[in-house]
């Protein structure tokens, strides 16, 4: 039998746009049905690019991109037959009803039972109370999933979701997700997730792939990805970025302390035993001159994954589009 193609697959995606701002840098990744891939990245890390090229919106300036087999430049029509995009703006009509702009994008699509459709949508989502409401009365939770059953209702292979929760209260953020997961586990969708939430990416998706400046970091499911940074980070904060030969003299003695990195004035290290290191780090800071202000210890996270790939905090990077 032979080996079913990716519903997604990615290859050398170079995109740039006027200024010579490289959006993408040789992107690489798949997606496989049944599965959540989140695309974490900073904002400006070339995410919504990358959706952008895979719904046919944009092309890319050399490189490949296959969705359920059809290449996004050859075949742009049979690609768009068989996705479903939710992009960061609402797609529907806020004068019309729920009911209404289902029924209308089931009717584009030429669903012969758009109306039985559109139906079943709406107890899926839990919309069928507000069903007949115009939706520029809906909370933006209620409008985010309109948005993502407007982007079922041709039952696509492949389901694209760009920033979808941006702006959502924490409750409607969680309702959102069990809705995702949802779709992912009973009804085998690709599902490619864009996020700038570690949270989010780190609670939703199967497999991760870590974006920075426009290229795949790193890849894996977010448990393997932080289980490679073993033992725990040690963060030291100052005031003011301090003299990094200095501090790294101070650090270079220590057993046990390895991966230092610097981002401005923050710290971060690698240690077997966060709680007995942090004591004797803190001394050896002294002794150098450059007392802390801070230090704590945690756990690795997300954060640290993408300290560890990018050399730099998630929330201090970014820059292209």
């Amino acid at each position: 039998m032979a080996h079913a193609p990716e519903a997604v697959q990615v290859t050398d995606l170079v995109k740039t746009y006027p200024g010579d701002v490289r959006a993408l840098d040789g992107l690489t990744f798949t997606v496989n049905s049944g599965e959540i891939l989140g695309l974490l990245g900073p904002n400006g890390a070339g995410k919504s690019t990358t959706i952008k090229i895979l719904t046919t919106l944009i092309q890319p300036d050399t490189g490949t991109a296959t969705v359920a087999g059809h290449d996004v430049l050859r075949h742009p029509d049979r690609v768009r037959r068989v996705i479903g995009v939710v992009s960061q703006k609402s797609g529907a009509d806020p004068e019309a009803n729920g009911r209404d702009n289902l029924i209308l994008q089931g009717r584009l699509y030429g669903l012969r039972h758009a109306r039985g459709r559109a139906a079943e949508l709406l107890a899926q989502f839990g919309l069928e109370d507000a069903a007949s409401r115009p939706v520029k009365t809906y909370s933006g939770g209620m409008r985010r999933r309109l948005d993502v059953a407007l982007g079922l209702v041709h039952r696509p292979q492949i389901l694209f979701l760009d920033e979808p929760t941006t702006g959502l209260d924490p409750e409607a953020r969680t309702t959102l997700w069990e809705e995702i997961a949802h779709l992912a586990k009973n009804e085998a969708l690709a599902i490619l997730l864009t996020t700038h939430y570690l949270d989010e990416a780190d609670h939703l998706a199967n497999r991760l792939a870590i974006v920075d400046k426009g290229r795949v970091v790193a890849t894996g499911t977010p448990d393997a990805l932080k289980g490679e940074l073993r033992g725990d980070a040690v963060h030291v904060e100052w005031p003011e970025p301090p003299p990094e030969p200095l501090v790294r003299e101070a650090l270079s003695h220590l057993p046990g302390v390895h991966d230092v990195i610097f981002d401005g004035p923050r710290l971060s290290a690698r240690t077997d035993n966060g709680a007995a290191a942090v004591p004797t780090v803190l001394a050896a800071l002294d002794h150098a001159g450059v007392p802390a202000s801070a230090a704590t210890v945690a756990r690795p996270s997300l954060d640290d994954v993408y300290l560890r790939y990018a050399g730099r905090r998630f929330a201090h990077a970014g820059g292209t589009r």
